[in-house]
């Protein structure tokens, strides 16, 4: 199991999701990061390079509209969340 499927898993198993790993691999599959054979693709194993905080970062510019870049945030390790500095 990847470092990337095991966060996603325990994540929707700490928000209380039946069947946290089997959604955890349906996400990853239908985002492109998995393939069919349960292998990280070249996208995934990018995203898992980038670490928590450098997802949260990237979402939070994605969610910007392009108006910011994921150096403009900062991670809070509690929240799994970004910030503006």
């Amino acid at each position: 199991m990847s470092k990337l499927e095991t966060r996603l898993t325990r994540q929707l198993a700490s928000k209380g999701v039946n069947d946290a790993k089997g959604t955890a691999i349906g996400l990853l599959k239908s985002r492109g990061q998995m393939d069919s054979s349960g292998a990280l693709t070249a996208e995934g194993k990018q995203r898992q390079a980038l670490g928590a905080d450098g997802r949260a970062k990237d979402r939070a510019a994605k969610a910007s509209g392009g108006a910011h870049k994921p150096s403009d945030y900062v991670y809070d390790k509690k929240t799994n969340k970004a910030t503006l500095k």
